[in-house]
């Protein structure tokens, strides 16, 4: 009966080993990759208890990586491929070869034969796509210039394997072969791939999309998902099979293709659990060929190898980004993303192996490289931001990097009175128009190259540079601005430049978005006096937009949507106004008239004093959330603007409130 279930017994005790290991990796603040390994190697042949199938696991990971390149491939279009192919193509190339080479030299110093070295060479030039694309969406970089350049790099690596597995049977192949059949063999393998990216590109991109479309008109949601299912590793295994491609290269493709369809963003969500699950698996069934003997009686030949993977990849990765001028944060998200192996790695090992070429402990080595590299690659990430801010600090040397770059004109030394706005994403982007559009000066803070282009593009004054580096901060006349808005989603990085701004001027007003409540904490100490959480913020507006459908009327949502922000807001202190009053009178600006009383001030007392001096709300229990003056219409931010003869305010109350507005604005209501 054991025999009978032990793919079974091996998947389900290989995911519960993988879920402790995630749970204790989150519990240590490590990267849950690592659980997942340690929690593969406690299933595997080479630990105590039970023994799972490894065979039978590496295939299952086999389908992981299928979801995963096929997900890489909807978010991955041809035109994103296009626009990185200068750094991408001859990046890759020369990484290759000199990572081939590095390999080589190294695994002679092992006293390992010369056809080992190539294929130990081979192994480390080489990268996991699956890692990299999980590390830089946890790092938020997948969708950067520098994490579209990476995973560009990676696509045309993972074609160089291809011809790279068909190669090395031929070299080192029990027969001999002549120079002319090795061109012919790698002429063939060539034109094979050629064939299927262009049945994919022309065939593939007419049906796979009308396909789907038609099914997710049709047919039930379960029958959706299993159309998703069999477009991905149907496709992954039509290249394998009949074109002898990569399974991963067949999903990648698919996912291109799919990627041009109105319902993408369905697939893409359909696909997601299954390239959750299956990923974890292939962490797992690398755990599961560790053999940890083997490190420990090999560990300075382990060391060495994880430090050319991890180190001397980086720095090869370094020195391509600085004489492609490719920019230092695309560079460095290059050099973190690749400073790992992975899948094709274990291949090109199993393959030297079949070959006689690798013994089982060099392909050992191979896989602890892998294991190590893996484990602490999201660290690697880490450590971007920090270096970026070093080398900043050198500007000769950033030039290295950014030769080719476009230069942008320095802030104006007399600028004043204005609003810095760090990153220029959708929420910098939207604040620095409608900014513009009220003729406020601003000064857009952005790290990325093309997306301060585009800000200059539109008129924008940029600095250009990370703006949680003291120094470029020292350029942005903090001293003298009137606010800073802080966009990014980097809690850290925000933190990092609220202190400074502090320190630059310690009365700035400060605005910033915060994911966690350790965060806003961190915040309020810096001395942001504003802070967002943008998932809390989408969720009151849902929640209103609802109850307005439902009838209630807005001052009813009132309650509610104050209870909400006190409690999601519970971590900020009482002088940065947890209830969030200023935002709920933003929102009750855009309600209909039907659910405010204009009132026409009439009161020559009152003309010249503000709301604040009134005191309206607390003598009336009357909220102003409008002001109609001088036939134009705006929402009350702030107390502090006096009333003008002629105004009307939108006041929103219950009857016997209005009424009271009334009597001490001596006007009358509509």
């Amino acid at each position: 009966m054991h025999g009978e279930t032990i793919l079974l017994l091996t998947f389900v005790l290989a995911l519960v080993a993988a879920f402790a290991g995630g749970m204790a990796a989150r519990m240590l603040k490590l990267p849950p990759i690592v659980g997942y390994l340690i929690g593969g190697l406690a299933v595997g042949p080479f630990t105590p208890g039970f023994i799972g199938d490894s065979d039978a696991m590496a295939q299952l990971a086999e389908i992981g990586v299928m979801f995963i390149m096929f997900g890489t491939g909807l978010h991955f279009s041809l035109k994103d491929l296009n626009e990185v192919k200068g750094l991408a193509v001859p990046g890759a190339a020369v990484q290759i070869t000199l990572g081939t080479l590095a390999g080589y030299a190294l695994g002679l110093s092992f006293g390992w034969t010369p056809e080992a070295g190539i294929v130990l060479g081979l192994a480390v030039s080489v990268a996991s796509t699956v890692v990299l694309i999980k590390n830089l969406t946890d790092a938020g970089l997948y969708q950067t210039v520098g994490g579209r350049v990476a995973t560009g790099w990676l696509i045309v690596e993972d074609l160089a394997t291809i011809v790279i597995l068909v190669v090395l049977p031929v070299v080192f192949g029990p027969q001999e072969v002549s120079g002319a059949e090795l061109g012919i063999q790698i002429l063939i393998a060539l034109a094979k791939t050629v064939a299927f990216v262009a049945l994919m590109l022309v065939v593939g991109a007419k049906v796979l999309p009308v396909l789907l479309s038609r099914i997710a008109a049709v047919a039930p949601r379960e029958l959706f998902q299993l159309a998703v299912v069999v477009v991905a590793l149907g496709t992954a295994m039509l290249a394998a099979v009949i074109f002898d491609l990569s399974v991963a290269l067949g999903a990648f493709l698919a996912g291109v293709v799919v990627s041009g369809s109105k319902i993408s963003h369905r697939v893409a969500a359909e696909s997601i659990p299954f390239q959750d699950l299956f990923s974890i698996i292939f962490f797992a069934s690398v755990g599961m060929m560790v053999n940890p003997m083997i490190f420990v009686e090999n560990l300075p030949q382990l060391l060495a190898l994880a430090a050319l993977v991890m180190v001397g990849k980086w720095f090869i990765n370094m020195g391509l980004g600085m004489i492609f001028s490719a920019g230092l944060h695309t560079s460095l998200t290059v050099g973190a993303g690749l400073s790992q192996i992975g899948e094709f790695s274990f291949i090109i090992g199993q393959v030297g192996m079949a070959l006689g070429v690798l013994n089982p402990d060099q392909y050992s080595l191979i896989l602890g490289a892998a294991v190590v590299s893996i484990a602490l690659n999201s660290f690697v990430f880490k450590l971007e931001e920090p270096f970026e801010r070093w080398v900043r600090k050198h500007p000769a040397l950033a030039r290295l990097f950014e030769r080719h770059a476009k230069t942008f004109d320095a802030p104006d030394e007399n600028l004043a009175n204005h609003v810095v706005v760090i990153g220029y994403g959708r929420a910098g982007a939207a604040v620095t128009e409608v900014l513009s559009d009220l003729d406020v000066p601003v000064l857009v803070v952005e790290r990325d190259l093309p997306t301060a282009e585009e800000a200059e593009e539109r008129g924008v004054p940029v600095l250009v540079g990370d703006a949680a580096n003291s120094e470029i901060l020292s350029h942005a006349h903090l001293d003298r601005a009137r606010n800073l808005v802080i966009t990014t989603r980097n809690e850290s990085s925000a933190i990092k430049v609220a202190l400074d701004a502090r320190a630059a001027n310690p009365e700035l007003p400060m605005a910033a978005l915060a994911i966690t409540d350790e965060g806003i904490e961190e915040m309020v100490a810096a001395g942001v006096r504003e802070i967002i959480r943008p998932d809390l913020e989408g969720g009151i507006e849902l929640l209103r937009y609802t109850l307005l459908d439902l009838g209630l009327r807005s001052r009813q949502i009132q309650g509610y949507v104050d209870e909400l922000r006190s409690q999601g807001y519970e971590a900020l202190d009482e002088s940065a106004r947890p209830l969030r009053k200023s935002a709920f009178e933003h929102m009750m600006a855009s309600l209909v008239e039907a659910d405010m009383t204009w009132v026409e001030v009439g009161a020559a007392e009152v003309f010249g004093k503000t709301l604040a001096e009134l005191d309206l709300r607390v003598r009336t229990g009357a909220q102003a959330v409008v002001v109609c003056h001088q036939g134009e219409v705006a929402p009350i931010v702030r107390a502090g603007i006096p009333i003008a003869q002629g105004d009307a305010l939108g006041l929103i109350g219950t009857d016997e409130e209005i009424e009271a507005a009334v009597e001490l604005l001596g006007g009358k209501a509509h």
